[in-house]
């Protein structure tokens, strides 16, 4: 019989540390949560200091029993949950089903689930921190006052199923206000001119900067025309050419926020799945008898802190040296965290360093491994010395008409030989060599190009974007990104076009109705600065309950006014403009979850629906009657179909294109390939250029 009862959360976790603390201990996981606000109803007593009424959570009873069961042989209980707010809420709930001493040595907490970490932490356990219990408790009630208010209002006057939380609105309004900023805009002309030089047969690019030194903006064809005008020839002199060195250091290691944007980059991962993966890895993988069988491989994955432990640092830069040499070797000081970071934790990182992506690639699954490989090559570029580049740019000028050449050069690659940061523009560190060039020399100009531009809207925000957003503008927490990305979306207040998101009008009159009644629910200032409430909470400088009370107090007035004055919003059906083919009715455009589609104006007594379809003007090549058209899966992935569908199966994931292969008179598509776009054949192996 084991003396010691040890509870975390997942069975993973458990089978991973029971195997470290050996026959004394039984570990058995509470399978997250075992307590909380009952579903049915508010759960807050407004009236008696916000005092929340906890249940158990439907389906936790057998799981309760189970773990009372052992709790009743045990000689001592250890609440092993996550070390974070959420952690110590769930500590401090089995607490209490349990009747353990929530003041005594029950709390243990460990960064990475390796065997000196588990080992070291229970040599120190603590009692459960309160004020971390009261800051996850204060959030809860928060959104639950927020959510169970505000949401029966949308249905009593929009429309029923709808939902608004405290983050999520304001999310929704971060990408309602994009949209609005992208219809508004107004493209301005600006002109360019690009030149080709020649020194002794060497080619190299450069274009216009000024006149007389001066930097000059050209806004239309007038302006380049009278470029043109003032130069004469096409010899140009190189006035000067600098050359400098210059310093680029490594990307800190990651934190949860920049592990989901550079996941979204690099691997296409979703910010739930990017969280699901790394769980996993954290949790702990079998590597095998022989290479210590069931092993966490990362930190813990719900951090904003950049810390890294003096260990880790040392086993990196022994990696380092062997692996590259000395020279390769960073000498990084620890940089301040952002204000208000849980630095007790450290940043994403590999449990050690010394494991090798490759090593592991058996082990792993594909995610698993493409994962690991992101947070290992940035945590090891990370403690990599910078990389030295050499820069040069080239004054060219003819008759005053300066133009400018640029190139560079890595010098010395440092931490760029592991790993280089991500750009959400997707643009690529290259070298851009240029010939050498000495000041007083003549070149030819072979080529002068002018060429016209219009300024850009703003991007539509991607996953990355808007949780890089979110946290410049602290809005949520590490643990937050994720669900709020994942709520707006099945709730079909936002689609999702190319990665990137677009509101759907129902999100757009969700949001309109929200900030009318409740403009502090979706301003950003307002929920950054209650962000901030629940980490002086955290960090016992506050009481949970004044936070909680000062925000309701005006909250109630705002709700008790929205109440009586806000209207009943009808969405109305717009006529499609055909006929059902099932009863003869008119079909109409409805609002659904997942946007705008077509349903029978004859409703309930006729149930037919259909998709809106977008034709791309292909027509289709199997049965030659019917149009492709742009469809979307249950998993709202876009593919091409056959409007005659099921008379023709003609199905593509690949966009069909209207012309035909050159070389075989067969379909031609657009592949995504690294991503960029080409055109193919679906035949033969006919190929045409990539376009970015």
């Amino acid at each position: 019989m084991a003396d010691y009862l040890v509870i975390v959360e997942s069975p993973a976790k458990a089978k991973t540390i029971e195997r470290y603390l050996g026959k004394k201990y039984e570990v058995k996981a509470s399978m997250g949560h075992v307590r909380d606000l009952p579903k049915s109803q508010m759960g807050v007593d407004i009236e008696n200091g916000y005092e929340p009424k906890y249940i158990t959570i439907r389906g936790k009873g057998e799981v309760l029993k189970e773990l009372r069961k052992s709790a009743k042989k045990a000689k001592k209980i250890y609440l092993a949950a996550d070390p974070d707010r959420e952690g110590e809420a769930i500590a401090w709930h089995l607490a209490h089903a349990l009747n353990v001493d929530g003041d005594s040595d029950c709390r243990v907490v460990f960064n990475e689930i390796t065997k000196d970490a588990i080992k070291e932490s229970f040599k120190h356990p603590r009692s459960i921190n309160h004020d971390l219990v009261d800051a996850q408790q204060a959030r809860r009630i928060l959104d639950r006052l927020v959510g169970y208010n505000i949401s029966p209002l949308l249905w009593k006057k929009v429309k029923k199923g709808l939902s608004a939380g405290r983050v999520q609105s304001v999310a929704l309004k971060m990408i309602i206000d994009r949209e609005k900023e992208i219809e508004n805009f107004k493209p301005e002309e600006y002109w360019s001119i690009e030149a080709v030089f020649e020194k002794e047969k060497e080619i190299f690019e450069g274009a216009f900067y000024g006149v007389g030194g001066k930097k000059q903006e050209l806004k239309s064809e007038e302006d380049v025309k009278k470029i043109q005008q003032q130069m004469k020839g096409n010899s140009f002199l190189i006035d000067k050419v600098n050359k400098r060195e210059r310093k680029r250091n490594p990307a800190k290691p990651f934190i949860t926020s920049s592990l989901q944007q550079e996941a979204a980059r690099k691997l296409n991962f979703r910010a739930r799945k990017t969280m699901m993966v790394a769980q996993q890895l954290y949790e702990g993988i079998d590597l095998g008898r022989g290479a210590g069988g069931i092993t966490g491989l990362i930190t813990y994955m719900r951090t904003d802190s950049t810390r890294i432990s003096e260990t880790a640092k040392k086993e990196a830069k022994e990696y380092i040296e062997s692996k590259y040499g000395n020279k390769y070797v960073g000498s990084q000081k620890d940089t301040a965290n952002k204000q208000g970071a849980q630095d007790a934790h450290e940043a994403i990182r590999p449990t050690s360093a010394l494991r090798d992506p490759r090593s592991l690639k058996d082990v792993l699954s594909n995610d698993q491994y493409r994962l690991y490989k992101l947070i290992w090559e940035r945590f090891i570029a990370s403690q990599m010395a910078p990389a030295i580049m050499d820069t040069v740019t080239v004054h060219l000028k003819n008759n005053e008409v300066e133009f400018r050449a640029t190139g560079s050069q890595v010098k010395f690659s440092g931490f760029m030989k592991v790993y280089v940061e991500g750009t959400d523009d997707n643009k690529k560190v290259e070298d851009k060599l240029l010939p050498e060039l000495e000041e007083g020399t003549v070149v030819t100009s072979k080529e002068i190009n002018p060429n016209q531009h219009f300024t850009q809207p703003p991007p539509r925000f991607t996953e990355a974007r808007l949780v890089r957003a979110m946290e410049e503008l602290g809005i949520g927490r590490p643990s937050t990104y994720a669900p709020t990305l994942d709520t707006i979306q099945r709730r079909g207040y936002v689609s999702i076009d190319n990665k990137r998101f677009i509101p759907t009008e129902l999100g757009t009159i969700v949001s309109e109705a929200v900030e009318e009644y409740f403009p502090e629910i979706i301003d950003v200032d307002f929920t950054a600065s209650m962000e901030k409430d629940l980490d002086t909470i955290e960090e016992g400088k506050t009481e949970w309950v004044k936070v909680i009370d000062e925000f309701y107090q005006d909250f109630k007035k705002r709700l008790s006014f929205a109440e009586e004055e806000m209207e009943k919003i009808e969405i109305k059906d717009e006529p499609a403009g055909i006929d059902c083919e099932k009863c003869g009715h008119e079909m109409v455009y409805k609002l659904g979850r997942y946007g705008t589609f077509m349903a029978c104006s004859n409703f309930p007594d006729c149930r037919n629906t259909k998709p809106i379809l977008k034709e791309i003007g292909v027509d289709c090549p199997k049965c030659k009657e019917g149009n492709i058209v742009e469809r979307k899966s249950k998993k709202r992935r876009v593919f091409y179909g056959c409007d005659r569908f099921p008379e023709c199966d003609f199905v593509s994931w690949d966009k069909p294109i209207a012309r035909p292969c050159p070389k075989c008179e067969s379909l031609l598509v657009e592949k995504k390939v690294k991503k960029a776009t080409q055109v193919q054949c679906t035949n033969c192996d006919y190929k045409e250029v990539e376009q970015s």
